[in-house]
């Protein structure tokens, strides 16, 4: 059944599925700061808003994909935001990647107005939101998601609802943990492998299909060892997640070692420019960390030379030789 949608953000994940809603039959009215991003869209036959309260009036569903809290706030509750276009009954869906505290605080203003809200964050990459094959998590009331499953399933083969608002930001969370700390597995090995004389191609063919495998090292490892960085997820996206994580793992008492490890590697990353890379260029800030610590090595190793000597003629001086 085709339905009335508005669609707010047409980054690199945006667009794709802004498109495939477009290619399913729905009536897809875009909006992004960009114009110039819905040209394709609007050639595919989307219709343009100069704002994102235009592209919620008349709309069922509203599904909102941009950058982090702020953005999302913005458009959703800012003086040309959805919440003075969107009608009552209609259900708002975000799919950006924002704090849960934000998520629970623009789901109750929405929720003032007679708007649903779900914060609905997806994992997988560029391809995976071209193909319709993203994992989406949900947080909000069953109601609202059974409102628009059908827009859901165009866009993900795997829907699965956690809990009340904030819950889908903290699955979120979850899988951006496993991310980084997958990726400091990944860059740690292959850089060990080649320190150690291995060809790090060949361990990443050796090793993938074991159990110490992995989606991101059969997808990355190649493109490591290739030196390809370019992006699939960028470092500045991940250190705003990790940002995040950071915040939610204190509310609840957890230590997060293996996660802050990811981002101090990714600080060094945006240190040194690289902040629109792909997650994989964590290699580079690992190369670095190793070159640092071979710069100190001699001077540790001179010092330790003298510290003998020295002794030996204190004891020679005690013993009168």
């Amino acid at each position: 059944m085709s339905r009335t949608v508005g669609f707010i953000g047409l980054g690199i994940m945006g667009r794709a599925m802004a498109r495939r809603l477009v290619d399913a039959g729905h009536r897809v009215t875009v909006w992004n700061r960009d114009s110039s991003k819905a040209a394709e869209l609007t050639a595919a036959g989307a219709r343009r808003a100069d704002s994102p309260r235009a592209a919620a009036e008349g709309s069922e569903a509203v599904i909102v994909n941009v950058t982090d809290s702020a953005a999302v706030e913005s458009v959703l509750l800012g003086k040309d935001g959805v919440i003075h276009g969107a009608p009552a009954g209609a259900v708002v869906v975000d799919m950006s990647t924002i704090h849960p505290a934000a998520a629970r605080k623009i789901g109750a203003q929405l929720r003032a107005r007679g708007i649903g809200f779900l914060d609905a964050p997806v994992t997988g990459m560029e391809f995976r939101a071209r193909d319709g094959t993203l994992s989406i998590l949900v947080g909000g009331e069953k109601k609202d998601l059974e409102n628009v499953r059908g827009l859901l399933s165009v866009l993900g083969n795997r829907i699965t609802h956690f809990g009340p608002q904030g819950s889908g930001q903290i699955a979120k969370a979850c899988n951006q943990i496993l991310c980084a700390v997958n990726m400091v597995g990944i860059v740690e090995a292959l850089h060990l492998a080649r320190l150690s004389g291995l060809e790090p191609a060949t361990l990443v063919e050796a090793l993938t299909p074991g159990a110490g495998g992995s989606w991101a090292l059969d997808r990355f490892g190649p493109q490591i060892v290739k030196g390809d960085f370019q992006p699939g997820g960028r470092i500045a996206l991940m250190l705003k997640d990790l940002g995040i994580i950071e915040d939610s793992a204190k509310e609840v008492g957890l230590p997060l070692a293996g996660a802050a490890a990811a981002k101090r590697y990714f600080e060094d990353n945006v240190t040194h420019g690289e902040a629109d890379l792909g997650t994989q260029a964590m290699f580079k800030a690992v190369e670095r960390a190793i070159g640092a610590k071979k710069k100190k090595a001699p001077a540790t190793s001179k010092a330790r030379a003298r510290r003998p000597s020295a002794a030996r003629g204190r004891r020679g001086r005690r013993s009168g030789t």
